[in-house]
């Protein structure tokens, strides 16, 4: 197991009478990355705001490698990095220009500074245009210079608020190459993502915060195991299953419960897992019944995120 390098204790935070933020805890080890997840308005943005020292927190403390985040202690600060939604960069300058200016903010100059400009742009493969205008970038080719950014003073933990909105699937590759890079290098990385997709393809621990207090905070494993049906068996059958067919369908060994639509003739069958599948087609086989047509498919993160939180809108 790695050591612990983030500690989140008890953070609370309200906005006059509303508390957006109510005694949240996780923690996180080196090279780990968790996915922080919650519907709009559940308190993610503000938890990052504190976990980095720009919002002060009403109630709790963050702690990086034991040390405090705020209270005037800058020198831990420097072990996290952010990159935030929206984009912190000058169009007006070149990559590699908007790189030194925040290198300096960050107390870096002469050939420490170059390094670190050189390293960060190879990460996020835009060393060849490193001498271009930001204004002639793509949204993708800007989401990448923004880590590249977040990294030049080499943080520990590097914390990510929706870091892939609006780039093309090559730029998103891109980033997700970048990240397990980081990874592998022992750095911890705090990941939000509307994207369930993305968190399913990086997360080795998932958070997950609804009306500012975390409903869930695990393992993707574990959290898959909420779920009484792991896959879904979707058929279309030849002709209608009869009401005792379709009770006996629900009976049978491997099935959590069964769906069905157009007068009985397609069936959605929930999984307690995949292996099921099979035998439950040799069974309606056996049944008289042919399938004309089936799929089959897991259960995703986003089914068990919207069990969790609903379906309501949150906007």
């Amino acid at each position: 197991m790695h050591p612990l390098l983030l500690e989140v204790k008890n953070l609370s935070k309200s906005f006059g009478q509303r508390k957006v933020v109510d005694t949240v805890s996780f923690s996180l080890q080196h090279g780990q990355t968790l996915g922080l997840l919650g519907p709009n308005g559940a308190g993610k943005s503000t938890t990052v705001s504190m976990i980095c020292g720009l919002l002060k927190s009403d109630q709790g403390e963050v702690r990086v490698d034991g040390q405090l985040v705020g209270a005037g202690n800058n020198a831990v600060k420097h072990k996290i990095g952010l990159v935030p939604q929206d984009l912190a960069l000058y169009d007006d300058l070149s990559a590699l220009e908007n790189l030194k200016l925040f290198g300096a903010l960050y107390g870096l100059s002469g050939s420490a500074l170059k390094s670190r400009c050189d390293i960060v742009l190879d990460l996020v493969n835009l060393k060849d245009r490193a001498s271009d205008k930001c204004s002639t970038f793509s949204g993708g080719m800007k989401r990448r210079l923004n880590i590249a950014a977040a990294l030049l003073h080499d943080p520990q933990l590097l914390i990510l608020d929706e870091p892939t909105v609006g780039v093309d699937p090559q730029s998103r590759n891109a980033i997700f190459d970048s990240l397990e890079v980081l990874k592998k290098q022992g750095r911890a990385l705090i990941y939000t993502s509307h994207y369930m997709e993305e968190v399913e393809r990086l997360a080795d621990h998932i958070v997950i915060i609804d009306h500012g207090k975390v409903i869930a905070d695990e393992s993707p494993q574990a959290l898959f195991q909420r779920l009484p049906a792991q896959a879904a068996l979707q058929v279309d059958l030849d002709r209608p299953l009869s009401a005792d067919t379709l009770a006996a369908l629900g009976q049978q060994t491997g099935v959590s419960h069964v769906q069905h639509a157009r007068d009985n003739e397609h069936v959605d069958i929930a999984l307690i897992n995949p292996s099921f599948a099979l035998p439950v087609l040799d069974w309606l086989n056996a049944q008289g019944y042919a399938p004309l047509h089936f799929a089959t498919a897991k259960t995703k993160l986003e089914d068990i995120f919207l069990t969790l939180t609903g379906r309501s809108l949150r906007d």
